[in-house]
């Protein structure tokens, strides 16, 4: 069949796949030790976010548990989110090794979640933002210390 019709790419893939795509990603520590919640840490993250912000990409609202990270980052054009990843990873990886420096500090991989619309981003933050609360840690989400926005990121 030669009608052009069928070789468009459908109109709604516009409305998913941006020219800078917002994702979720969340990171985990080797054996999920609690590694993460240290004003250590959040230093190194905060650094290595402006890095990942200076290739042309975006670090916006951020939760660093003891064992694991989540952040939302828009990848600009041409932006690989495996590479910015990396970049956060390795710079917490230089900070908590300074102390000890066999430290085996991540899992392999990272998920990632693409995000597709308003209701989705807020929907996923509030979520996330509970998890100190769900997991003991503070009584308000508010009262964690390790958690922000580094840039704010719109739809």
């Amino acid at each position: 069949m030669t009608d052009s019709s069928h070789s468009r790419r459908p109109p709604r893939l516009a409305q998913v796949f941006h020219s800078a795509p917002l994702y979720f990603v969340t990171f985990c520590t080797h054996d999920r030790k609690p590694l993460l919640a240290h004003e250590i840490v959040l230093a190194a993250f905060l650094e290595a976010c402006r890095r990942v912000e200076v290739a042309g990409n975006a670090a916006g609202c951020f939760m660093i548990m003891p064992d694991h990270i989540h952040v939302f980052l828009r990848m600009g054009p041409g932006g690989k989110l495996g590479l910015a990843v990396k970049c956060l990873r390795e710079r917490i990886t230089k900070t908590l090794r300074a102390h000890r420096p066999a430290l085996q500090v991540w899992q392999p991989g990272f998920f990632d979640h693409l995000m597709r619309s308003q209701e989705s981003y807020s929907a996923k933050w509030e979520y996330v933002r509970q998890n100190p609360v769900r997991a003991g840690l503070v009584s308000t989400p508010e009262a964690w210390p390790y958690q922000g926005e580094v840039t704010v990121i719109r739809w």
